[in-house]
This record gives C-alpha cells, sequence and structure tokens, in this order.
C-alpha cells in the first residue's frame, strides 16, 4: 500500500514536471526504480525544475573556469620557476632551435619565415644578440593576400620589429584560390620573411649560412650525413 501511494505520488510529480532528483527524495525510493514506474509519463520540466538545471550548470561552469584558471596560474608559476632568467647560452640554442624549425636550409642563404610577432623579433634578437649581426643587415617581404591591408601590415610589422620601412621589399600578394579561402581573415599582417644581407661583409654572406647549418647538424646529430653531401 505504501508503495503504491509512493508510485501515485511519484507519477504526479512527474506529470508536474519535476525531476528525479527532485523526486526520489520526496517519496522515499530510488531513481532506478524511478526510472522504472515513470518510463511511459510524459515530462516537460517545469519552471521550477529549469531554474535548479539552470544554476547547476550555472555554478557547474564557474567551478571549471576557477579550476582552469587556477591551472593557469599553477602553470605560469611553475614556468618562470623553470625557466627564470634567460642567459646567452639560452637565447642562442633557443634561436638556433626555431632556425632549424623555420629557417632557410639554404648553403647560400640565411632567411627565417613566420607570422608570429613574439617568435620573430625573438629570432631577430637571436641574430642581433647572438650573432652579433647589425641590423641594418636584416631585410623583410610580407606575403599578404588580396584582402589584406598592405599598408597597415607594413605600419605594423615595421613599429613591432624595429626594422625602418626602407628594410622593406616590396609585398607579395599571395593571389591562390585555395590560400585565400583558408588564410583570409585568419592573417591580418600577413607572414614574415626575414632576410640576412651580408652588405659586403662576408662573414654575414655565405659563410653564415654555412654556420648555421653546421651549428644545426651539431645539434641535430647529423654531422657525419652533412659531410657526405
Amino acid at each position: 500500500m505504501v508503495k503504491t501511494h509512493a508510485r501515485f505520488l511519484a507519477i504526479e510529480m512527474r506529470k508536474a514536471g519535476h525531476s528525479y532528483n527532485y523526486i526520489a527524495p520526496k517519496v522515499g525510493v530510488s531513481k532506478s526504480t524511478l526510472s522504472i514506474w515513470l518510463a511511459d509519463v510524459p515530462y516537460t520540466p517545469n519552471l521550477a525544475t529549469i531554474n535548479r538545471i539552470g544554476k547547476a550548470r550555472a555554478a557547474s561552469v564557474e567551478v571549471k573556469r576557477r579550476l582552469k584558471q587556477e591551472t593557469f596560474e599553477r602553470a605560469k608559476k611553475e614556468a618562470q620557476n623553470d625557466v627564470q632568467s634567460v642567459s646567452t647560452r639560452d637565447l642562442f640554442m633557443l634561436g638556433l632551435g626555431l632556425y632549424i624549425g623555420e629557417g632557410a636550409k639554404s648553403p647560400s642563404a640565411t632567411s627565417f619565415v613566420n607570422s608570429n610577432l613574439a617568435i620573430m623579433n625573438l629570432i631577430i634578437r637571436w641574430f642581433t644578440e647572438s650573432i652579433g649581426l647589425p641590423k641594418r643587415n636584416l631585410r623583410m617581404r610580407l606575403h599578404v593576400y588580396p584582402d589584406t591591408d598592405q599598408e597597415q601590415s607594413l605600419e605594423f610589422w615595421s613599429s613591432q620589429t624595429g626594422l625602418s620601412e626602407d628594410q622593406f621589399f616590396r609585398p607579395v600578394v599571395d593571389v591562390r584560390k585555395d590560400k585565400k579561402a583558408n588564410k583570409s581573415g585568419k592573417l591580418p599582417y600577413g607572414t614574415a620573411h626575414l632576410t640576412v644581407k651580408s652588405l659586403g661583409e662576408k662573414r654575414f654572406g655565405v659563410f653564415l649560412a654555412r654556420k648555421i647549418l653546421a651549428w644545426s647538424d651539431r645539434v641535430l646529430g647529423t654531422e657525419e650525413i652533412a659531410g657526405l653531401v
């Protein structure tokens, strides 16, 4: 008799739009029992249920947001302890690693390509501080897309890298249809192609390109392979 009454109450509350979480403690049965009793009962959540669900979700979102922020803060703190200050040696090895990834592999030219300003500034710092290259020996060419504001892009890269506008070559506009669809709006300032000019100093010409390749082979352990080429 008690169970029959409990089932009747459960059905009525379900019809009224209440959730299993709300009904179960009211009638004193488990949610698994309710799922059997109420399997065929039409259910449309009422306003109170919707509000409870909304608050629960909002609370869950806030908890996740806070945990995410705490994770970022902890990672930042640990990163500061791990890296500390960047030494001269650190800068040299970091720059070489970047060049191995994005630099020219030619034995006769030194160049570097990237669209990320922070990375480009770091490689410029590598050239000037680690290698001793005067900044006047650097040239840049922007590769842009038909929808790119070329004047704005030139001003951006010049102001942010410290290169004067007369150190920039004429931009290259990529008009390939497949590229236009994929890159439109994603690279508002285009991609920067940085090149080293010797300006009459042999150590910054072919010799520098070959020296960087030798450094790379040393780090990658490919010296013997390079010697066979």
